[in-house]
């Protein structure tokens, strides 16, 4: 997949480093960037007779302005860097936010979830339900402060089988070709017909292979230690720039009551992260 549209989620709160990753980001690849600042306002409150709260009312405008201006101050700064950009400013509800979100992913080619944004819990998660389930657009999240770069050297792809790892392995692919090296990195793999092969993460290799990616199958004991912990570890020993994986390859009820290495990713991960679902 040619990266050629970059959906950056930015908190109206603080962006300033986001922005600045973003425009990177594309700068690197030559992509165009719809940069989209949101703010998330509270559910109406009802005043006396059953009316709006003029209170809610007085604040949900002055929310309003400073997300207009905002978006203005986002404007002036793309204006000089000599991307191919657009803006967008969307004040919604906390109810409402994922479906927002989900109907501007759909028409871009990655959604770029960077430092600031992630801090922002509530709307991290609705970036999550709406770009990541409700359209085929993968999204990058990166917590840390490493600088996301669209020719990493080093990446780690995590492999299971599994439906969400091959879609995610297949959307990474032009960052995957441009890497020194791509670690298929397998925790605990089983030798069956039907879900890895006789010789597990051989067969992804060779489709990559194909591709022209330099491969090396890493197949790692977790030794009872949980498979993100692991994940995370290895990619610190090889020195790996992004993780690209499949997101919630289990029912999601599951994650959300008993975590999982995807939530665990997420919320733990220091180093950049592409995943599909």
């Amino acid at each position: 997949m040619s990266i050629r549209t970059v959906l950056s989620i930015l908190t109206s709160k603080y962006f300033d480093e986001d922005l600045k990753a973003a425009v990177e980001f594309c700068g690197a690849s030559g992509a165009h960037l719809s940069a989209v600042v949101i703010c998330m306002g509270a559910s109406p409150m009802m005043g006396e007779y059953n009316s709006l709260s003029t209170v809610w009312l007085e604040e949900r405008q002055r929310e309003i302005e400073e997300l207009v201006k905002k978006a203005e101050e986002i404007k002036a700064y793309l204006s000089r860097t000599g991307l191919s950009y657009d803006v967008q400013d969307i004040y919604t509800e906390y109810a409402f936010a994922r479906e927002d979100i989900a109907e501007r992913a759909l028409y871009a080619d990655v959604v770029l979830v960077g430092r600031q944004a992630c801090k922002d819990e509530e709307l991290q998660k609705r970036v999550m339900d709406g770009a990541l389930f409700q359209t085929p657009t993968p999204v990058i999240i990166n917590r840390g402060r490493r600088p996301l770069s669209s020719t990493s050297k080093s990446i780690v792809l995590a492999w299971d089988s599994s439906d969400e790892a091959s879609r995610a392995a297949r959307q990474a692919l032009d960052l995957l070709k441009t890497a020194d090296c791509v670690y298929v990195t397998m925790v605990d793999p089983v030798s069956r017909e039907r879900v890895n092969g006789e010789e597990p993460g051989a067969d992804i290799a060779s489709f990559l292979s194909r591709h022209g990616v330099k491969i090396q199958v890493d197949r790692v004991a977790s030794g009872g230690n949980r498979a993100d912990e692991i994940l995370r570890q290895h990619a610190m020993d090889v020195n790996a720039d992004l993780i690209v994986m499949g997101a919630y390859n289990h029912p999601r009820w599951q994650q959300t009551l008993f975590g999982g290495v995807t939530r665990n990713m997420i919320e733990q991960s220091n180093m950049p992260i592409f995943m599909a679902h």
